[in-house]
């Protein structure tokens, strides 16, 4: 199953849907960024809801950034997506290693442990937007759910799933948001909170080779779907040595200068996709001439 998110209402447009699968985007991450078992779930989670988030934006130009500073021993995690849900993101520590939970599941909840997430929409206007919530989890889709309650007010059930083949390689991964409208009747909103409440893990749904469409069905069925559009996400990162070196350009004429002076090449790293871009003295002293201070 290629990578690909759905998106339409249910209910008579009292309900609308997001829905993923991206097993693709997240073992790219994880080969990236060569992530432990419980890093890869936490990204991955991550990554997926940032997928569907960005594919909310209205505008080509829009940004959303998915941004969580922990106390954990992940140390922090950042994903970044535009409207057409091409996405990327890191992990601060992606070596970190823990036993699993009690439930003898991944423990994303002991990696991240007490936190904020931020959400920083860039959607064109002078200042981004930016709300931010506690930690609720740490599981990301519940946090994620108190998010859009609290700083957006839209009742919200976030649900996401990334499940590890014995090799550590990525087997399945998806999720879904499901939002109500402000219009949305007592009646919708109770049978919708049963549906969810009885729904099995996305994982468990994912491996059984069930579809976002399917996922969908089995909760809003009953309320009448209507698929709306179907695209494709992919883990992209355009990050390039030109972007790069602007970028080194930026920390001015002093700090190029002492590079250069140390008359060795330099190596820049991309946080997101791990690409690796080097710059002899040469390349320097052509940069030392477009800096401004």
């Amino acid at each position: 199953m290629e990578d690909y998110i759905i998106r339409g209402t249910a209910a008579d447009d009292q309900v609308r849907f997001f829905a993923a699968y991206t097993k693709e985007v997240v073992e790219t991450a994880r080969e990236n960024h060569n992530t432990s078992p419980v890093a890869t779930a936490a990204l991955g989670r991550l990554l997926t809801a940032g997928a569907m988030m960005g594919s909310m934006c209205k505008n080509d130009k829009d940004v959303i950034t998915l941004q969580i500073q922990c106390s954990g021993p992940i140390g922090g995690l950042t994903v970044t997506s535009d409207s057409k849900a091409n996405v990327k993101g890191y992990v601060n520590n992606p070596e970190v290693m823990l036993p699993p939970s009690k439930e003898g599941k991944l423990d994303v909840g002991g990696a991240l442990d007490l936190g904020v997430l931020t959400v920083i929409k860039d959607i064109g206007m002078k200042e981004p937007y930016s709300g931010q919530t506690h930690l609720v989890s740490g599981e990301i889709a519940e946090d994620l759910t108190y998010y859009f309650a609290t700083s957006e007010q839209i009742p919200t059930s976030v649900a996401l799933g990334v499940l590890m083949n014995k090799e550590n390689t990525v087997r399945h991964a998806g999720g879904f948001i499901i939002q109500l409208m402000p219009f949305a009747t007592e009646e919708v909103i109770a049978g919708l909170e049963e549906k969810i409440k009885n729904f099995k893990p996305v994982t468990a749904h994912l491996d059984e080779g069930k579809t976002p469409e399917d996922m969908i069905q089995e909760l809003l069925g009953d309320f009448g779907v209507k698929f709306h559009d179907k695209i494709p996400t992919i883990f992209h990162c355009n990050c390039s040595k030109e972007r790069v070196e602007k970028a080194v350009i930026s920390v001015g004429k002093e700090e190029i200068q002492s590079m250069i002076d140390d008359g060795e090449e330099i190596e820049v790293n991309c946080h997101f996709c791990n690409s690796h871009y080097k710059y002899s003295v040469e390349d320097l002293k052509g940069m030392l001439k477009k800096a401004v201070r």
